[in-house]
């Protein structure tokens, strides 16, 4: 069934606005394109991450939804996990597209598993086993098949158990620190060399993040599943 909205959904950014980035183009398109499948109100706010504060909850407490969006490295890196944190306890409804994917892990490492020093390679050259690195080649304007796992949240969203998803992104999740993916947190979507490329969370009404940009779809008019999925979640959450 189809939510039916009463009061606007409201859906918080966290990340820079850039016009010039693909994805913050699409990302209002593929809010829109939902709200309207599901006949819902959906509005949105752009938290640039240096104006959140240190505690960026007092800001977000409103949202329905947080949508960590892509941009990395962000002007603040501690606001911009403080938010996926917020977002993963008290539980809102969350998504993370490729920067948001990358630091939804750093987040879950340190605040879920107190693994203090789980680092970003981009952030800090210098983080002797990192926990995010460069991908092998990266995927910059790239499109590729993903193997979604039967009865995930991902692949409920798209009916599916492939998916083709378009690429800007040099950074994923080492394969030698896939020991992460535990007490809740899983692979959920992997692709042709089975590096991991999305996580949910088991136990959250809606913690989804992928390395690909599922919203550029909408720049083709097409309804991004996983964005209709996050929306009614959030609606239903509401």
């Amino acid at each position: 069934m189809q939510p039916r909205s009463v009061r606007p959904v409201e859906i918080a950014l966290v990340g820079d606005y850039d016009a010039g980035v693909t994805a913050h183009r699409a990302i209002p398109l593929a809010l829109q394109l939902a709200g309207a499948d599901l006949g819902v109100d959906v509005r949105f706010t752009w938290h640039h991450t240096a104006q959140l504060g240190p505690q960026p909850e007092r800001v977000l407490a409103g949202s329905a939804g947080i949508w960590c969006v892509p941009g990395s490295p962000y002007a603040s890196t501690a606001a911009a996990l403080s938010a996926i944190q917020f977002a993963r306890v008290q539980p809102r409804a969350f998504l993370g597209t490729c920067g948001g994917f990358q630091h939804a892990l750093v987040e879950y490492a340190q605040g879920a598993l107190g693994i203090v020093g789980a680092a970003h390679a981009e952030l800090d050259g210098n983080a002797p086993d990192p926990l995010i690195t460069p991908l092998s080649c990266a995927l910059v304007e790239q499109a590729g098949e993903v193997s979604l796992v039967p009865g995930s949240l991902l692949a409920t969203a798209y009916d599916a158990t492939t998916a083709v998803e378009e690429y800007h992104c040099r950074f994923g999740l080492a394969p030698d620190h896939e020991g992460i993916l535990r007490d809740g947190l899983r692979a959920v979507a992997r692709d042709s060399e089975g590096q991991v490329r999305a996580v949910e969370l088991d136990g959250h009404p809606f913690f989804v993040a992928t390395s690909f940009q599922p919203e550029r779809a909408a720049l083709a008019g097409t309804t991004p599943p996983v964005v209709r999925a996050f929306v009614r979640a959030a609606a239903e959450g509401r």
